[in-house]
């Protein structure tokens, strides 16, 4: 699957892809580095490589030319409930819409497969504000916590969306 989106004047290719790769080795480097400077340990539920690359999880990166720009991922909770992880946008590419064509194809391609919920884990912080910010854009409203996520938590916060078939 590949989704373009224009935004600001320039094409971001949102697609399929390996999160073993080089390329996105470095972006999940990134996406580790940021989490390590939010709260406990124990509240920061960041996936690697391997986990990404799970079957149940679909992978994407975003890409501003040959630059990787942004990737997500939609992991299968169960038939119905799928859950986006590792949301990021490289520090270079910030407020040029990567972040809002990467959830667009991600809740794209969850649709496709017969999802009918989508939801998220994400931090409190305020450096968390720009992404709740995008979240409540695309309809996403806060719930209880989900899977096996902590409910007493005040460093997490719950989001979904409900998916129309």
């Amino acid at each position: 699957m590949t989704d373009a989106r224009v935004t600001d004047a320039r094409v971001i290719n949102v697609r399929r892809d390996d999160p073993r790769s080089p390329a996105a080795a470095a972006l999940i480097a990134e996406h580790h580095a940021f989490a390590e400077g939010e709260g406990d340990s124990a509240f920061r539920f960041v996936l690697g490589a391997e986990k990404l690359a799970a079957t149940d999880t679909a992978f994407f990166t975003a890409w501003d030319g040959d630059a990787l720009a942004g990737m997500g991922a939609v992991k299968r909770l169960d038939a119905d409930h799928a859950e986006l992880k590792s949301m990021r946008t490289a520090d270079a590419h910030r407020r040029k819409g990567v972040a809002a064509a990467v959830l667009a194809a991600l809740i794209a391609y969850a649709r496709d497969e017969g999802i009918t919920r989508l939801s998220l884990e994400t931090g409190t912080g305020d450096r968390f504000i720009p992404a709740h910010t995008l979240y409540r854009r695309f309809g996403f409203v806060d719930c209880g916590a989900f899977a096996d996520y902590p409910a007493d938590s005040t460093q997490n916060r719950y989001m979904t969306l409900t998916l129309e078939a």
